[in-house]
């Protein structure tokens, strides 16, 4: 039937609206406004045909009332004159192809909570979802998002799922991952060669308060799991994985948390957000000093699935949960793979027979003074897209492909960015592999095409050889970025600073990333914008010996600092038992021995100086990390030490010899610490802000993995006053967020 003279409109909404219960939510919505139509999935989003007298008010209430885990971007409006229903329809899918976004897993929501710890046909069932909540991403084989191209398409529907997937007024309505234990994927508990017969969730319970380790199959991956509050169980896990010292994530419950940490009002809301991140918390020590050596947080998350809360209730008791790998390699992913991999650490493998279709590692976050802080970016944020500044409207599709720390891609398209998920430390074969397999599969799942790929300065960096390798087989053009410009462009990006809004200073602290001068840089201010930079000031640079063993090895950069500010004695009584001479001969003489300005060697050599593991770091960062949380324990009024600014050298000298005095008057190294971090911040702070006092910025934009520091950022903060300051919230500060910046110099690129 033609539409006649009814006010007829094809109505395109686009975002995040597959798979979010967006078409049941449109026909309730047509309903009420009494209008008739159709609305369905297209590679583009939803799309809606309809007619009637209220049609104006009903698409202005679609942004206003949509579903919690919906991202409308934009709702586009024609007329529309072909024939439509003569009631209001939910028709099938058109089309293949990917131009619209993809849900992220969400946690468990408070009706399917409800729903498995009460009587009825879903009680105890651990693959509980419906359009609010469950498996997305890390399910999804193609676009349109449709249960044929999931993982669930293995498990044909029962009579009663069938019919509440069919029922546009039921909250499973198009659920894809709908499921009960008569049609749905199961779950059993393996040991020692066999099936555990039993409730599996009530034997694994049993196990884990006997102080077993036990492998648990999430969402993105297995977890290893543990009692956490068995010190002896936690030891265990620790020499099995040999993991000495990095913290351990943990799951609980509201309740629990509150009782072994300090969460705000704030925190505990976004504990509590779909995303389910690990939030660090405040500790309040009754927790084994064992899950986080050094450190002052613990990094807790809520159970998310309803596995995980079947699980947490029947062990009654907050639980490690730290993501099942051999060290270096990818999260194991398959049951099979599992017992073979896993096999040397878990006593015991909560499995089940859904696929696992990507793996993800668990988001860990953190709610600072200044607002949230990403440190991984993953489960629950990924792939969830960046809008484009102002001025990147026409931006061709570029892939960008990061770093070779914190690897992440980057794609470019239809005036968003989407940051793929944390893939690991590219060092590692496997890690490589998974890197190579996320390529081809963001590129498949969301039809890209790219005309530009960007890569990091550094030639031997893999991911940098993929992509000048794709670029010259497929005839792209290649945008090499250095470092630290891609670091200020990813914080100009998030905070949708305009490609003609005119240069920034930059502040930009990490560990290192080739300069252009072939030196390794890591502490400078930065003047610049999308479209280039200077290098305006930096760290004093000095000597990394041995490459990358000075990563490793903290008291390799205390020596060489503290010889360049005359305390060549005081090093040797610090370190009496690592081989001096022969590191100081080769900084000497320049063998192996790159200069640096990087701030994270920085932090190492104040942190052996202060006796935090000194002769080696067990995981990367831990000597900063460490130095963090000293820090932190530090009175709010400690003052600071002083750097030289000379010319376009920012000089620590000055700070290690106030440091020596401080040391040898018997100082808290708390306070000594404290004293460093504020000290750092002021001296960049101070070249930045007299950039924009002078006219040549406009903003201070803070960056690199140093700004993960909650301390550090605060004082810089503090330092800049009223100057406008740009900081990362969604994107990693740290070399996660390379990618994007990247991809957005490559777009603004015109040569």
């Amino acid at each position: 039937m033609k539409a006649g003279a009814e006010n007829s409109l094809s109505i395109r909404v686009r975002g995040q609206v597959q798979g979010v219960g967006f078409r049941p939510f449109i026909w309730q919505l047509a309903r009420e406004f009494g209008l008739r139509g159709q609305v369905l999935n297209d590679p583009e989003g939803v799309l809606i045909e309809a007619a009637g007298a209220g049609i104006d008010a009903f698409v202005a209430a679609i942004p206003l009332r949509a579903p919690l885990l919906a991202r409308v971007d934009a709702v586009e409006v024609a007329p529309f004159d072909g024939e439509l229903p003569e009631g209001f329809e939910i028709a099938a899918s058109r089309g293949a192809g990917a131009e619209t976004r993809v849900t992220p897993d969400a946690a468990t929501c408070p009706a399917c909570q409800e729903e498995i710890f009460s009587p009825g046909r879903r009680e105890g069932y651990a693959f509980t979802n419906c359009t609010h909540c469950g498996p997305r991403f890390t399910i999804l084989n193609g676009l349109p998002y449709d249960r044929a191209k999931t993982t669930m398409a293995a498990f044909p529907m029962c009579d009663d799922c069938r019919a509440e997937y069919q029922d546009p007024a039921d909250r499973r309505f198009h659920a894809q991952p709908v499921a009960c234990p008569v049609c749905g994927p199961r779950l059993w508990l393996w040991a020692e060669g066999r099936e555990v017969a039993g409730d599996a969730v009530a034997e694994t319970a049993g196990r884990l308060l006997a102080g077993e380790i036990v492998a648990v199959k999430g969402l993105g991956g297995f977890h290893l799991a543990c009692d956490a509050t068995d010190s002896e169980a936690i030891l265990r896990l620790r020499q099995r994985k040999r993991r000495p010292a990095k913290p351990f994530a943990l799951m609980a419950t509201l309740a629990m948390i509150r009782s072994h940490a300090l969460p705000s009002p704030e925190e505990e809301a976004y504990l509590a957000d779909p995303a389910a991140p690990i939030l660090l918390l405040p500790s309040r020590g009754t927790l084994p000093e064992g899950l986080a050596p050094g450190m002052t947080t613990l990094g807790f998350m809520l159970p998310y699935t309803p596995l995980h809360h079947l699980l947490m209730r029947a062990v009654g008791r907050p639980l490690v949960m730290t993501s099942g790998n051999l060290s270096g390699e990818p999260q194991v992913v398959g049951n099979d793979e599992a017992l073979e991999k896993l096999a040397g650490f878990a006593d015991a493998f909560l499995c089940h027979d859904r696929d696992i279709a990507r793996r993800l590692d668990d988001s860990v976050e953190r709610l600072t003074a200044q607002g949230p802080m990403v440190l991984r970016r993953a489960r629950g944020r990924v792939p969830g897209t960046l809008p484009l500044p102002p001025g990147f409207e026409g931006a061709g599709q570029v892939v960008a492909y990061g770093g070779q720390m914190k690897a992440a891609i980057c794609l470019l398209k239809n005036g968003q960015a989407l940051l793929s998920h944390h893939l690991g430390e590219l060092d590692e074969a496997l890690t490589y592999e998974e890197f190579l397999k996320a390529d081809a599969d963001y590129a498949a799942l969301f039809d890209h095409r790219p005309e530009r790929v960007a890569v990091d300065l550094h030639p031997d960096f893999r991911a940098t050889r993929h992509g000048r390798a794709r670029a010259e087989v497929q005839g792209l053009r290649l945008v090499e970025v250095q470092h630290h410009h891609a670091h200020l462009a990813a914080c100009l990006g998030e905070n949708l600073w305009p490609l003609e809004g005119g240069k920034v200073a930059g502040i930009i602290l990490d560990g290192l990333g080739l300069g252009p001068d072939g030196t390794v840089w890591g502490g400078e201010v930065l003047l610049g914008d999308y479209r280039g930079y200077e290098r305006r000031f930096w760290l004093n640079p000095a000597p990394l010996v041995g490459g990358d063993r000075a990563q490793a090895e903290p008291w390799r950069n205390a020596l060489v600092r503290l010889d360049q500010a005359g305390l060549a004695d005081w090093a040797d009584r610090l370190f009496p038992d690592q081989p001096r001479d022969p590191v100081r001969q080769a900084a000497a003489k320049g063998i192996n021995a790159p200069l640096s300005s990087s701030a994270g060697r920085l932090f190492d050599a104040v942190a052996a100086c202060l006796g935090l593991c000194p002769a080696r770091q067990s995981y990367e960062g831990e000597a900063a990390m460490r130095l963090e949380a000293l820090a932190a324990r530090a009175p709010s009024t400690e003052g600071s030490y002083e750097f030289e600014s000379s010319g376009t050298e920012i000089d620590p000298r000055p700070m290690f010899t106030a440091l020596h005095a401080d040391s040898l008057q018997g100082i808290a190294p708390e306070r000594i610490a404290a004293r460093f971090q504020i000290g750092l911040a002021l001296a960049f702070a101070n070249q930045a802000r007299r950039l924009v006092e002078s006219g040549e910025a406009r903003a201070v934009a803070l960056s690199g993995g140093c700004f993960q520091n909650p301390g550090l950022l605060a004082a810089t903060v503090a330092a800049l006053g009223d100057v406008p300051v740009l900081i990362q919230r969604k994107v990693p500060a740290n070399d996660g967020g390379l990618a994007l910046g990247q991809a957005l110099i490559a777009a603004a690129d015109t040569g």
